[in-house]
Formats: structure tokens, C-alpha cells, sequence
């Protein structure tokens, strides 16, 4: 049978299917796209659950282990009886009867807002946003090691790779906008666990986090390679046609049209984030709210407005790590190493919050803050200027779609060593994120390897408390 092919023509769809289709214009983002893909399209957008109060997802990952008796949760226990000792089972992962002086916290708490609640001078910014917080005193976690704790926090497995969080949230909902991927991770280094943080695992590749790291080329081979743009259009004309002549033949088989719908996503890629990375037309005024000097491109400050120009685009998931493995929040030595690393991220922080707010994106879009433990409110010795691992409670906050703001939920205990009341674990975290993106946590679930796989694993319940 004789086949009628349509006359060339660079506009149509089906060209721009082809135009990145076996070309070597975009390897780092294709190779994430095609991996794995399943016979239908895995980024067609696809049915809530139940009705989700939040259409995105902001998640603020703050790498090392913040200190929350220094930041979010006050125990005037700990000033009054520093110096003293107190008993635990277990320092480190080692278990045992260990008697533990006590250290008083390096800031002072004080009330703000109209809830009054109380934060330390640590967060002066984030301070003045608490009447849009939910913040939650009683989290808790399953291991002491940053590698473990950062995995757990990110994919609900302490122990194996398993599909990130984001990576679930592509799967479960799709993306909004084929021309950027659903799921995009800013960092300007390689955090613990590295790219297992976004990582999709068993799930199909394109659902895996996209790497935006700040700087000059922020996603690599986004500028095209030929010499002029002419050249460029010949080249792509040529591989368009020689694409639809391979498709002709082949209409039938979804696994070649599902990759090259992926093909067309890194095209749109390439057509639509140079100017997502475009803020000149940002006004000073924004700018200033998120403390970023015109022209640059590294900080957290650059790292939050990106992020909510990717939430305006459709983007569902957008993660923003502060720093890497090293240099963090990891303060062993000193806890004064808190204040550089507060500084990088406070007032960014509560600008993308107001910046939401005032562009009435705070109402479907969820801002999460957290780490992947605290720090012991007590030490080994009496003068340790610093702090060590704490997976017992810490802390941890939601904004925005669905959230009851100007709260606090959970409890920890007088020296903000264990949960006190209405602990939170972090599955029981990562079952609410999803329920307020319309998915049901023991639902969403992928065949793999003989089972049914979820994030949440065989636990966690909805935290009811926190939602509006």
C-alpha cells in the first residue's frame, strides 16, 4: 500500500517531534528524556486522586542538618541549664548510657507576626513571614548519617535508591508544559546521596529531576552548536525529514512516538529556558525583595526567583538545594557557621514567599523547608562550640496551597531532645506533600521487580493538622 506523506513544512508538530531526534544538539538533557520511557506519552498530564488544593511544589532543601533549637523550635531549658548533664541511649548512631552536657543556643528567640510565633535571629526574613507558616516542631527520621538522612528525606528509602519525591509527583500528575520538564532540581553542587536526590530509579527516565546548576550556562547545550542559524535550520531540516521517513513505516509502535515526544520536550527546552534565565525584565523592585544584584547568576537568591519563573511556566516540582556535600550546615566545630549559611538563604527565602503571595501564586502552590535532621541540643563536652547529628526531632515547615498558616504543629520535648507530641516521621511528611498535590499516598504506586512500590513505602499517614 502506497503511503501520502504531507509535504514538508519546518511548522508543523510532527517536524518539531524530529527536530532534536538523533542529533547531538542536546546529549545531557535527551539522554535524561529517553530513558525508560513506557509505550505512552509519560509526561501526558493525568487525573488527581481527589481534588488537590496545590497545582506545584517549591521544596527548599537545606543540606547538612539545621539546627533547630538554634532556628525554629526555643527551649528556654537549654539556656537555663547549660552546662548541665543530661542522659541518652544512643550519640551517633552508637548506642549505650551516655551522659551529655548540655548547650545553650547561639540566638535568641523572640514572637513575630500577628500568630506570635516564636523564631531565633538566625531567620530575621523568614522571621517576618511566620503568618503564612505552618511550622512543624516534631519531625523525625530513621538514621544519623547525612548520606542516609538526605536520602530518606528526599525518596522515604534510608537504605536503597528509590525514586525521589519529585520524581513520584512527575509520575502521579505529568507535566503542564511539554516545552520544560516537570521536575527540575537547582544546586550549585553535588549534595549527599548526589543525583540519587532527583533521581527517578525504576521509573521511567523522563520523570527524573532535570539539573539546573547557577552560573552563565545553567543547563548545559542549551545554545545551539552550528555556525548561524541557517545553518542550524538546514541541519534540522534534514534530520526532520529523515525522522518522519523512519515514523512513516512505524505508526504503530507507541514506544518510538512516547520518545519522540521526549525528543520535542528537549526542543522546547531549548526554545523556551533561555529566556526562563532572562532577568532582565525583572524590575528592581523584585530584585530587592529577593536580594539579588541585577546581572548575577549564583546564590539562592538567583536559585528562588528562577524557581518561581519555573512555577509561572508550569514546572510541578522545583527543588533548590542550597550547597553541596561540603561547606553546609554540617556544624560539628561551630555552630557560628549557621550564620553565613543563614544569611545566603533568608532573605530569598521570604522574598519568593511575598513574591508568590503578591502574584496570587501562594494560593495553589506549595512551599516546603526542611533538612534531613537537627542538631543535639547537648555534646560531649561542656565547651564543644558546636553541634552533632539529631534525627530524634527537628524541624521543618510548610507554606502556601492548603496549609494552615500562622501554626505550629508538634512538639518537642523541654530540651528538644525527642518528640514530645503529635510526631511527624518522614513519611508521614512526604503522604501529606502528595495529598495536597491530589494524590493518595498509598495509591500512587509502580510495579516493579514482582511489587508494588510507593514513596511512602508500607507507612505514613497524612498529617490532618496542618491543613487549612
Amino acid at each position: 500500500m502506497t503511503r501520502n506523506h504531507r509535504a514538508f513544512d519546518p511548522g508543523r508538530r510532527s517536524f518539531v517531534r524530529s527536530l532534536v531526534a538523533g542529533s547531538s544538539l542536546f546529549p545531557g538533557v535527551v539522554s535524561q528524556l529517553m530513558a525508560e520511557d513506557g509505550p505512552r506519552d509519560p509526561l501526558q498530564p493525568r487525573a488527581a486522586h481527589h481534588t488537590p488544593k496545590a497545582k506545584r511544589v517549591i521544596f527548599l532543601y537545606m543540606s547538612g542538618g539545621v539546627s533547630h533549637v538554634d532556628a525554629w523550635d526555643p527551649k528556654p531549658r537549654l539556656f537555663a541549664d547549660a552546662g548541665k548533664t543530661v542522659s541518652v541511649d544512643e550519640f551517633q548512631g552508637r548506642k549505650g548510657d551516655f551522659r551529655m552536657f548540655v548547650k545553650r543556643p547561639q540566638w535568641e528567640f523572640a514572637r513575630h507576626g500577628r500568630c506570635g510565633t516564636e523564631v531565633s535571629s538566625l531567620f530575621p526574613h523568614m522571621a517576618g513571614c511566620v503568618d503564612d507558616l505552618c511550622l512543624i516542631r516534631s519531625m523525625t527520621s530513621d538514621h544519623t548519617n547525612h548520606y542516609e538522612a538526605t536520602l530518606g528525606i528526599h525518596t522515604g528509602s534510608f537504605t536503597f535508591a528509590r525514586p525521589s519525591i519529585g520524581s513520584w509527583v512527575s509520575y502521579g500528575l505529568g507535566s503542564e508544559n511539554r516545552n520544560l520538564p516537570s521536575f527540575v532540581v537547582i544546586a550549585p553542587k553535588s549534595p549527599y546521596a548526589g543525583s540519587q536526590v532527583w533521581g527517578s530509579d525504576f521509573l521511567p527516565g523522563s520523570h527524573q529531576g532535570t539539573l539546573v546548576m547557577p552560573g552563565a550556562e545553567p543547563v548545559a547545550n542549551l545554545r545551539r552548536r552550528s555556525a548561524s542559524e541557517e545553518l542550524q535550520r538546514m541541519e534540522l531540516e534534514a534530520m526532520a525529514e529523515m525522522n518522519r521517513t523512519h515514523l512513516a513505516p512505524r505508526d504503530s509502535d507507541p514506544l518510538l512516538q512516547a520518545r519522540m515526544r521526549s525528543f520535542e520536550t528537549a526542543f522546547g527546552m531549548q526554545m523556551e529556558m533561555p529566556e526562563l534565565f532572562d532577568l532582565s525584565k525583572e524590575s528592581d523592585g523584585t530584585l530587592e525583595m529577593y536580594g539579588l544584584e541585577r546581572g548575577s547568576t549564583q546564590g539562592f537568591a538567583w536559585q528562588c526567583l528562577v524557581a518561581r519563573r519555573l512555577a509561572e511556566r508550569g514546572v510541578r516540582f522545583v527543588e533548590l538545594i542550597d550547597v553541596g556535600s561540603s561547606d553546609n550546615w554540617d556544624a560539628h566545630g561551630d555552630m557560628l557557621t549557621h550564620t553565613p549559611l543563614a544569611r545566603n538563604v533568608d532573605r530569598p527565602i521570604a522574598g519568593l514567599l511575598r513574591d508568590l503571595k503578591r502574584r496570587g501564586m501562594l494560593d495553589d502552590t506549595l512551599v516546603v523547608w526542611t533538612t534531613e535532621f537537627g542538631r543535639t541540643p547537648f555534646n560531649a563536652a561542656a565547651d564543644a562550640k558546636g553541634r552533632e547529628h539529631h534525627h530524634w526531632v527537628f524541624s521543618s515547615w510548610l507554606a502556601g496551597a492548603g496549609i494552615r498558616p500562622g501554626t505550629v504543629y508538634g512538639e518537642s520535648d523541654e530540651h528538644g531532645i525527642r518528640v514530645a507530641k503529635d510526631g511527624v516521621h518522614v513519611h508521614d511528611f512526604h503522604a501529606t506533600i502528595l495529598h495536597l498535590m491530589g494524590l493518595d499516598h498509598e495509591r500512587l504506586t509502580y510495579r516493579h521487580a514482582g511489587r508494588d512500590f510507593r514513596l511512602t513505602d508500607v507507612a505514613g499517614n497524612v498529617v490532618k493538622g496542618v491543613l487549612a
